[in-house]
């Protein structure tokens, strides 16, 4: 049954949260019920009766009234209600009316929702529209945690906002991602779908762009990359019938000529120990956990991209075991109550052992330089499961309690020792080392490593057999591809994206196709967009005008600016980037519309065909299969000649041809060393009969 009025509504962001707020504030003697399909909750505290209820995310949104996507530019935009812009539409309707019979009949108002921009925007759009304009006098409750100590303390502290900061910017930072993306995807959409192509989602945002080009760029460069070659010297030395192993103190030697030449000074002769020395260094405990921070290290040791740590994350923090994670704080305030969370984690066995040493000693935790006024560092509760974690939940939780408990640890000490070894005038070196005190890498355990290594017990004017002098050649190493977790440390440093919007661009990129594996490589159709856009429209894919954005809604959210010359000075970009875009749509879907369809890719040209002597030779990818393989220009005409390929590894062309069978030589990277090779697997060089084509 329906409270009959008077009472105060909560608004919170999930059903999940508005559950806690009940039972919390009623000492769980809070009662369900059904308004207009939606679970409600009901209770009497200190005399005042109370109705919490949930948005279940953004029931408000922004769009256009244009229903025919193929419409652009598009300016006038709007907040709507998701029942008729969103998705779920009808689910979204359900609560919009609920909440707004529910508010008829309040007459207080509390913004429960997660205190960060997200969720400001969530409570301000619906004390706005289905509350009917109680944004400005609700009061605004605020916690990090669930647990009911912290969500009782925050309600008794709850107050009238001095500012709407948060969500003015939460809303400015929506609309202008909306008119952004909209606009830019619907010419790039509608360029690639120009007559004689399939349609495709081709998309391009505001932070999209500029993370885009991250990964072409760094792909640029490994295409490009010419492994030089050098040498390594290593020297094999006898003591005491145990054999050592030290380096050339030049660890890169540009000829082989001059690295025989070394080998030849010191084979036969003795090595003289010139110095041995050793020093101990500080290794300081890691600063606790921003959600960057937390994406990065689950990444690294559990493999999980940054979005699926923090969709993990908050139904920890839904389930009050870890506080709120959308925090780009690394500092922990004695307010969040170290003793007390210690002492609970000391009634979990795993955690036991750890917690009783910590709670001898000073409770003074590492502190990180980064903070959040909103939110401290991530942090566990204390509290016990309620029931069995699934892994991926029980890792997480591991690992924010684990990183929790290091910040309380003494640093660890790591001996290292530099052993030099003279042979005549050439020097070699042999180093090592190994942690002689843990601190608080017992503490942090699984996740701790270090590449500890034993060093031969020797002294200064020590004289050592030469046995050997090995001589390897090696080649650079061309420069590693992102991964989700250097991505999105990348997005960090040049400021583009939120802490809350990073993975989901970076999932974008993803679901997209313009980049593929682990080891994000940009696609073709990845490098297509980036490139068109870098050729008629720059401006959308640098990260200066993205980054100026941010720190203009930064300015919005600390009070200091209003938003609507944000939004203008952006629709004014926005229009002269999309006037130079529409001007060369035929362009743009000649060019996009090549990698949308398989097979139409731009193909890379090897040379003249040995076999028609008209056509060209190519690198071409089978529609069918996906695979490459060389194919002449002149298939149309008749001419069958074909080679297979490597599948994987960059593939550039020499502009030779090979002197046995007039086939093109290509040169494929991506393995330990290039590989030159000459296309024809036929070619009389290989040993094997010539191929008929």
């Amino acid at each position: 049954m329906s409270p009959q009025g008077g009472y105060t509504l909560v608004v919170c962001e999930k059903p999940d949260a508005a559950k806690r707020v009940a039972d919390a504030l009623s000492d769980g003697s809070a009662r369900s019920f059904l308004e207009s399909g939606m679970t409600a909750f009901r209770f009497v505290r200190g005399g005042e009766e109370f109705v919490v209820c949930s948005a279940l995310g953004h029931l408000y949104g922004v769009s256009d009234p244009f229903r025919e996507r193929t419409v652009y530019p598009v300016f006038d935009v709007e907040w709507y209600s998701n029942d008729l812009v969103g998705e779920d539409r009808s689910d979204a309707g359900r609560r919009v009316a609920a909440i707004r019979r529910l508010s008829a009949g309040a007459s207080k108002f509390v913004n429960a929702c997660d205190f960060d921009a997200e969720g400001e925007t969530i409570g301000f759009n619906v004390l706005r529209y289905a509350s009917g304009g109680k944004e400005g006098n609700a009061l605004r409750a605020k916690f990090s945690t669930l647990t009911s100590e912290e969500l009782v303390r925050a309600f008794a502290d709850a107050k009238p906002q001095a500012g709407q900061g948060l969500a003015i910017a939460g809303r400015m930072r929506h609309l202008i991602d909306f008119v952004w993306g909209i606009n830019l995807s619907r010419v790039l959409s509608q360029s690639a779908q120009l007559p004689g192509r399939r349609y495709a989602t081709v998309s391009m945002g505001r932070v999209q762009g500029p993370t885009l080009g991250f990964l072409v760029q760094r792909e640029r460069e490994i295409r490009c990359f010419v492994p030089a070659p050098f040498w390594k010297i290593s020297a094999a030395f006898e003591k005491d019938g145990k054999r050592l192993v030290a380096d050339y103190h030049i660890s890169k030697v540009g000829t082989r000529t001059e690295a025989e030449l070394v080998r030849g000074d010191c084979l036969g002769k003795e090595g003289l120990v010139g110095s041995v020395r050793k020093t101990t260094v500080q290794v300081g405990a890691p600063a606790p956990f921003s959600v960057g921070d937390l994406q990065r290290e689950a990444f690294r040791v559990f493999g999980l991209s940054p979005a699926r740590t923090l969709q993990i994350a908050e139904r920890l923090y839904l389930g009050a075991l870890i506080s709120y994670p959308r925090t780009g704080s690394q500092k922990l305030p004695p307010s969040i109550g170290y003793k007390s969370i210690l002492q609970r984690l000391g009634g979990m066995g795993e955690y036991s052992d750890a917690t009783r040493e910590i709670l001898t000693g000073g409770l003074r935790p590492v502190q990180g330089a980064k903070d959040d006024p909103a939110h401290p560092a991530i942090y566990p509760t204390g509290e016990r499961p309620r029931g069995h974690l699934a892994k991926p939940e029980a890792d997480i939780f591991d690992l924010v309690v684990r990183r929790f408990l290091a910040a309380f640890g003494q640093s660890a000490r790591r001996e290292q020792i530099a052993i030099r070894v003279s042979v005549g005038k050439h020097d070699f070196g042999i180093e090592g080392g190994r942690i002689t005190y843990p601190g608080w890498t017992r503490y942090y355990g699984r996740y701790f490593w270090s590449k500890d290594s034993e060093v031969p017990q020797v002294a200064e004017g020590d004289r050592l057999k030469v046995l050997e002098v090995m001589v390897e050649e090696k080649f650079e190493q061309r420069p590693p591809r992102y991964s989700q977790g250097t991505l999105l440390e990348k997005m960090e440093s040049e400021r583009i994206g939120t802490k809350a919007t990073r993975a989901d661009i970076i999932a974008t990129l993803v679901g997209r196709g313009y980049v593929q594996g682990d080891a994000m490589e940009a696609t073709d159709l990845g490098f297509s967009v980036l490139e068109t856009m870098e050729k008629y429209s720059p401006g959308i894919v640098t990260t200066e005008l993205t980054r100026g954005i941010e720190q203009e809604l930064e300015k919005i959210e600390e009070g200091k600016e209003g938003g609507k010359e944000v939004v203008r000075q952006t629709i004014r970009s926005l229009a002269a980037q999309l006037v130079e875009l529409s001007e060369h749509e035929e362009e743009l879907g000649r060019e996009i519309g090549a990698t949308v369809v398989p097979g139409k890719q731009e193909a890379i040209a090897l040379g003249r065909c040995p076999v028609c002597k008209t056509g060209e030779l190519r690198v071409v990818r089978s529609k069918k299969t996906k695979k490459r393989f060389v194919g002449c220009s002149n298939y149309a005409s008749g001419c069958r000649a074909s080679a297979p390929l490597p599948q994987r590894g960059t593939v550039k062309a020499t502009g030779k041809q090979c002197p046995h069978c007039s086939w093109p030589i290509i040169v494929v990277y991506g393995g330990r060393f290039p590989w030159k090779l000459c296309v024809n697997p036929g070619c009389p060089a290989k040993g094997v009969k010539k191929r008929e084509v």
